[in-house]
């Protein structure tokens, strides 16, 4: 595991965190507690690659026309949670649906 990998909890253990009182910088909290942020909506992105080009050039694209990414087939994929870069991918088909399955967690910079 390199200094970029970050290890998932397992979410039916206890887990301790500082809930922000310093009061409760070591009490034992269990994930049922975080319960009302489980429907808060977030918006995630997976980006194949990204392109540059003139809007005359855009605007000349049609079905079955083929835009240059700058990413080579196979290499990963970012994933973005809320446009922040959380994890890098792979592009899988999963029962005829295309799907991301996540190869690598980005440890945020603080």
């Amino acid at each position: 595991m390199n200094d970029q990998d970050l290890a998932l909890p397992d979410l039916g253990a206890d887990i301790s965190f500082d809930a922000g009182d310093p009061g409760n910088v070591n009490q034992t909290r269990s994930v049922s507690d975080l319960e009302q942020l489980f429907d808060v909506p977030v918006t995630v992105s997976a980006v194949l690659g990204n392109s540059k080009m003139p809007v005359g050039d855009l605007l000349k694209l049609g079905p079955g026309s083929v835009l240059e990414l700058d990413r080579k087939v196979g290499e990963a994929i970012d994933i973005y949670v809320n446009n922040r870069l959380v994890a890098r991918g792979e592009v899988v088909l999963v029962e005829e649906k295309i799907g991301v399955t996540m190869t690598e967690i980005i440890k945020a910079e603080r």
